[in-house]
């Protein structure tokens, strides 16, 4: 991780890229992708995350996300 980033408003939407280490080209695969898929779906039925959008590249995930409520 280059740098450490604070979310200070958390009630705000950020754009967030979660990237694979060494850049390995993991989400060609379907299996890996449907991971990915299973468990955002988890966190908005069970966290409460608010998903704005996402895009799957090969080797690293964009999202943009919101809590829905203040921590």
């Amino acid at each position: 991780m280059k740098e450490v980033y604070t979310i200070k408003d958390q009630e705000k939407p950020h754009f967030i890229t979660c990237t694979v280490v060494d850049w390995v080209d993991i989400f060609t695969r379907k299996v890996y992708k449907d991971i990915v898929v299973s468990s955002l779906d988890y966190c908005i039925k069970e966290k409460g995350m608010i998903l704005y959008g996402y895009v799957i590249m090969s080797n690293h995930i964009h999202l943009i996300v919101q809590s829905k409520e203040e921590w």
